[in-house]
């Protein structure tokens, strides 16, 4: 690559502080830029933006396998005891499509996700890994065959990834032994450490690839296997962990611990900003502010915490309290940050029958604040450089269509707004670039159609 294709001029680009005019993107060999210059003049030859720059956007939450069963668990099952259908129950479908996938169907299922992901315009992914073992629960010869089809389909279809292998021990809380269906999953946490020093020696960090861990959930390990997992990784690895996500959690915690369960955390680790609490849905007063003091990462996932009927995170008063946010899109129930970030708002909305809730007297567009908050908690929690455009940070962003009806004849104040909250045809992300590479042009990314001919069969056979 010479130099002059590393090189970008944007009319309008989003910098940390707001939209900037005649802005010239320049970035090395590597995907990481070197200099970001507004007010410039286009050099000679340079290769221009075909529309407004904003920088894209990390995905703090993914489970690669599940975007194989969207759709396919939106109905009521027939209950002989009249359950209500919860999270819990779709669990157990979900169970039962992690039993049968290959993986051969699960590097197919995961870069057709990576590309949805980049053309929706998340340019990295925190990939939550849970998927260990063949199916009959025993180690494949390589132990980290699935991760590292996982790290590969990332790489093939361009976007950065943060690994984080997950320690999946127990059953519940009190070290309940492991069920049948969760046996694709069991690790302890020395094997778990051992398959991602496999995993690490097979694909090393890079740029584009970063490792850390991820202690599935307090029901899912004991105070005494996170110690021993934490004790095994590097003292600024990334830690994801899913925490109070559904009610009945909250109380088995407090039943079997005595304590809520982000209380819990906060009052035996030290939590800080390499903690990302996803969901972390069902927290007191006393634990929204004390994890905002900490500085750890709440990892939402609204289009997923919709679906599965979870409740509604406190936003207003954690951002208030200094809180940091990212999002994810989880199950891939939706792959688009733009839903993410407008459920949230629209979800506190509905609680409190107002409208702009999540504004501030800083930051009056409610879409500005939340998409700089998302960025910023993003780029934390993947342990990466991404996240803004400014030298030093991963070349990625997403070039605007300025002729979009949700933006088009607006203001340049009023296009986060139109990008988040309109719902207009097509999306209006035009381009994507991750790591400096043109990946996604004019909304088609350079290999849409070979992966989506494997995705499909893939999930041919995994339907069968």
């Amino acid at each position: 690559m010479t130099q002059s294709n590393r090189t970008l001029f944007a009319g309008y680009a989003y910098l940390p502080d707001g939209w900037r005019r005649n802005v010239l993107l320049e970035w090395d060999a590597h995907g990481t830029l070197t200099a970001v210059t507004p007010d410039s003049t286009a050099p000679a030859g340079v290769s221009h933006a075909a529309g407004p720059v904003l920088p894209g956007m990390p995905n703090l939450h993914s489970h690669a396998f599940q975007r194989a069963m969207a759709g396919l668990t939106e109905y009521r099952a027939a209950s002989a005891s009249g359950a209500t259908d919860n999270f819990w129950s779709w669990r157990d479908l979900m169970y039962r499509f992690a039993a049968r996938i290959t993986p051969e169907g699960l590097a197919s299922v995961a870069q057709w996700l990576y590309i949805e992901m980049l053309k929706a315009g998340y340019t990295s992914v925190c990939e939550f890994h849970y998927v260990h073992h063949a199916q009959d629960g025993n180690r494949y010869t390589n132990q980290a065959e699935l991760a590292q089809r996982v790290v590969d389909a990332a790489s093939a279809s361009g976007i950065g990834m943060t690994m984080l292998p997950v320690l999946y021990q127990y059953s519940g809380f009190g070290s309940r032994a492991p069920r049948d269906d969760q046996r694709r999953f069991i690790n302890t946490p020395e094997s778990l450490l051992d398959l991602l020093g496999t995993l690490r020696a097979a694909r090393p960090e890079s740029a584009a690839l970063r490792y850390g861990v991820a202690p599935h959930s307090l029901r899912a390990v004991s105070a005494d296997s996170l110690r021993a997992l934490l004790g095994g990784i590097d003292a600024d690895a990334p830690v994801h962990i899913h925490i109070a996500e559904q009610t009945a959690e909250v109380d088995a915690c407090v039943e079997t611990e005595g304590a809520r369960p982000v209380q819990w955390l906060l009052d035996r680790f030290e939590v800080d900003s390499r903690w990302c609490l996803v969901h972390a849905t069902h927290v007191d007063a006393n634990e929204t502010l004390a994890l905002a003091k900490r500085g750890a990462v709440a990892g939402l996932c609204l289009t997923t915490e919709a679906n599965l009927g979870d409740g509604i995170f406190p936003a207003q008063e954690y951002l208030d309290a200094q809180g940091r946010i990212g999002v994810g899109s989880d199950s891939h129930i939706g792959v688009d940050w733009r839903a993410e970030l407008r459920l949230l708002e629209y979800g506190q909305r509905l609680t409190r029958r107002q409208r702009n809730v999540l504004a501030s007297a800083e930051a009056p567009h409610v879409a500005d604040r939340l998409f700089n908050a998302a960025l910023d908690g993003g780029a934390q929690a993947s342990g990466r450089a991404v996240g803004a455009l400014q030298a030093g940070r991963r070349a990625d962003w997403l070039v605007l269509d300025a002729d979009h009806a949700s933006i088009a004849e607006h203001a340049p104040a009023a296009w986060l707004s139109g990008v988040v909250f309109c719902e207009h045809g097509e999306t209006p992300i035009r381009d994507v670039y991750a790591g400096g590479d043109k990946v996604v042009e004019n909304r088609r990314h350079r290999d849409e159609e070979g992966a989506y001919a494997r995705y499909r069969a893939a999930l041919a056979e995994l339907l069968k």
